[in-house]
């Protein structure tokens, strides 16, 4: 199947969020996008802090519904693999607009599941790589410049482990892993940072069922699938 890099800028990050900037890039036909759209809701001041997309650069761009774009972007993702970063995210804000992916690629999962890294987000990565690129962070466009040399990367790192040749038999891995979640070995965050799971879950098991309570009770799209899975390993085990 075709591969399709994608990245999405929103009006917010929760799950009813809308699209106001769409990028990809057909790796078949060469072909990119780039294009923003007026969106039917406000674009919240912590979405405009981060890609700083104001309403008054998209109040005389098109709606997305109706648009050229999203006819052609439904014609080519059904018969393609979408590669994205937090793959479910952009996948959500698709949906959202009438969009249904059928197959799809996170290098966020498969990057944690082939390397190791303080921290898996696009732009850690993208200077942890050493990736020589010219790309705005946190712009669509410039997070699908820094996708591509990351997929291409992490191709190298599956067919090293997995002692792969073939390009179908690596994207298929990617797939695989793309649904398998990931143990995570220590936090990363809060009153026990730096520990692992296995020592809190011996010293402080209340805070691992607190924890997952909490994580659980969000939007399954808006939950770390990887802490989730982890937090029920070790509470399962005691």
């Amino acid at each position: 199947m075709n591969i399709i890099y994608l990245d999405t800028e929103t009006t917010d990050a929760n799950p009813d969020a809308r699209l106001v900037q769409l990028a990809y890039k057909d790796a078949g036909t060469g072909e990119e996008v780039n294009e923003y759209f007026k969106p039917p809701v406000s674009i919240s001041f912590g979405a405009m802090a981060v890609h700083h997309i104001t309403e008054k650069m998209v109040e005389d761009k098109p709606e997305f519904e109706g648009s050229d774009q999203k006819n052609k972007l439904i014609s080519i993702i059904d018969d393609s693999i979408v590669v994205a970063h937090n793959a479910l995210f952009d996948i959500g804000i698709l949906k959202n607009e009438g969009v249904e992916t059928k197959e799809y690629i996170d290098t966020l999962r498969v990057a944690r599941h082939v390397m190791d890294s303080e921290s898996y987000g696009l732009q850690y990565l993208r200077y942890s790589l050493g990736f020589d690129i010219e790309a705005a962070a946190h712009d669509a466009w410039g997070d699908i410049l820094v996708l591509e040399s990351l997929f291409e990367y992490i191709k190298v790192q599956i067919a090293e482990k997995y002692s792969l040749s073939d390009e179908a038999g690596i994207i298929e891995k990617m797939i695989e892993l793309t649904h398998m979640p990931v143990m995570l070995p220590e936090f990363l965050f809060g009153k026990h940072r730096g520990k692992t799971f296995e020592a809190v879950a011996k010293e402080d098991q209340g805070y691992l069922e607190w924890l997952y309570n909490s994580e659980t009770s969000k939007e399954k799209w808006d939950q770390n699938e990887d802490l989730v899975y982890t937090l029920k390993n070790y509470i399962n085990k005691m």
